[in-house]
């Protein structure tokens, strides 16, 4: 499929909508927060919208697969399967941070040919689709050049959270970057695409984190792979190097050769 069908684009843009409608009208009132078993917080947000995002792709493309976050797979096996995480970012969410978001994707065959990713509340929507590039609201961008990691803004996403366990690798890159973008946010992709920053080394990211802010930096012209260089599939190791530019990804690989995948 050289391009993703254009009206299956459009119907991603509607579930950005549904999302965001909903997203917003939660985000200032109370929200009763519990915790899973791996820790992690969840809200009646996070189900509330997934089922929203599940009841429109059943209603529409009812032959299509569902993978997300809360309710797992549905049809995972289907030419089409969209994947959701209908609010990444739920600490940030609960703390009234305006870092969370949706994401969406969509898989034909097995491949990542589309992703949207959207702050609703400032309604920054990043998208990225085979054939079509990647938008910032509309808007074409594109990574940006950088020769090395010394010349590098380096974000490692996670390291004063989820990516714990990376300490011992992730803190000499960010030591031999010229710069470092901090925040624990999947924004930082999205900014990446549109050339604000230059390379992303983290761990611990999963399918529905990571498939939609994969077509968004490949199709803006970045590289987006796990440590090993791998191109990302619906079954990587949870590894994440994000470059603009394939020099700062090679400096990357050489220097994150031999750390491995994630333990556990």
């Amino acid at each position: 499929m050289p391009q993703c069908p254009l009206d299956l684009v459009t119907f991603a843009h509607a579930l950005g909508d549904i999302a965001g409608d909903l997203l917003r009208g939660y985000a200032r009132g109370p929200v009763a927060v519990e915790t899973k078993g791996d820790g992690s917080p969840v809200t009646e947000v996070d189900r509330n919208v997934e089922t929203a995002l599940r009841d429109a792709i059943r209603r529409v493309h009812p032959g299509h697969g569902v993978i997300g976050e809360e309710f797992g797979h549905d049809r995972a096996d289907a030419e089409f399967v969209w994947i959701v995480d209908p609010l990444d970012g739920t600490r940030e969410f609960i703390q009234g941070l305006p870092l969370f978001g949706t994401l969406i994707a969509l898989a034909h065959a097995g491949e990542i040919v589309l992703g949207l990713a959207e702050q609703p509340l400032t309604r920054d929507r990043f998208l990225g689709a085979d054939g079509l590039g990647s938008t910032w609201n509309g808007t074409k961008m594109s990574v940006r050049p950088c020769a090395t990691l010394a010349d590098a803004v380096l974000s490692t996403t996670g390291y004063d959270s989820f990516a714990g366990h990376r300490y011992e690798v992730l803190r000499p890159l960010r030591g031999r970057a010229a710069g470092r973008a901090n925040g624990d946010t999947w924004m930082v992709f999205g900014l990446l695409a549109a050339g604000r920053i230059d390379a992303i080394a983290s761990d611990g990211f999963f399918l529905h984190d990571y498939a939609a802010l994969d077509a968004i930096v490949r199709h803006a012209g970045g590289v987006m792979t796990d440590w090993a260089g791998r191109r990302l599939t619906l079954t990587s190791d949870r590894t994440i190097l994000a470059a603009g530019d394939a020099r700062v990804h090679a400096d990357l690989l050489a220097a994150l050769a031999g750390a491995g995948p994630s333990p556990g």
